[in-house]
């Protein structure tokens, strides 16, 4: 049996009991959410951090670190912290970029095309100045900003519609199109 660690938990209430219970059980939560939370209540049964940290499948610093936030935040520390995870590779001007070229109509003389295919755009993309972005990435930021591709390989901006009216023709956006995604 190992030494007992100098930081020891703080007694549990019956709602942390019950939520790091819930949590450890779910099958649809995170699993690093599920592996701290049955860190948690290996080391409040009195395991030591060694113990814990091999049934969560943590490392016995990872729990030590664990215990010492949780007795400091409680329950937050199951959420991952803001700021973590990769950072975005392309900013706001360079999706606009990437909007702006699928809006262009191509130039068959230039882009030696009538339509956008994504490696046609990455190509026109690239001689434009982002020169690491890929077809995926491309497709990616379209299909975020709510475009589809049609069967005639032309991007159509999904949720817009041009509505034929006495007056003209107008352009109109169904606002409840992301709903509709869903």
């Amino acid at each position: 049996m190992g030494a007992r660690p100098k930081i020891s938990l703080r007694p549990l209430s019956e709602e942390e009991q019950h939520t790091l219970q819930r949590v450890a059980k779910a099958s649809s939560e995170r699993v690093d959410t599920v592996r701290r939370a049955k860190a948690l209540l290996a080391v409040a049964e009195d395991k030591t951090f060694t113990q814990a940290g091999r049934s969560a499948e943590l490392s016995r610093e990872g729990v030590s670190q664990l215990v010492e936030r949780f007795n400091q935040r409680g329950l937050a520390v199951l959420e991952i912290a803001p700021g973590r995870g990769r950072k975005l590779t392309y900013h706001s001007e360079e999706r606009a970029r990437v909007l702006q070229e699928v809006q262009r109509q191509p130039d068959r003389k230039n882009d030696q095309t009538a339509t956008w295919s994504l490696k046609l755009l990455e190509k026109a993309l690239r001689k434009e100045g982002l020169p690491h972005i890929g077809s995926t990435t491309i497709g990616r930021i379209l299909h975020e900003e709510g475009y589809s591709l049609q069967r005639d390989r032309t991007w159509c901006d999904t949720g817009y519609a041009f509505r034929k009216r006495k007056d003209g023709v107008y352009r109109v956006r169904d606002p409840q199109t992301q709903k509709k995604k869903r």
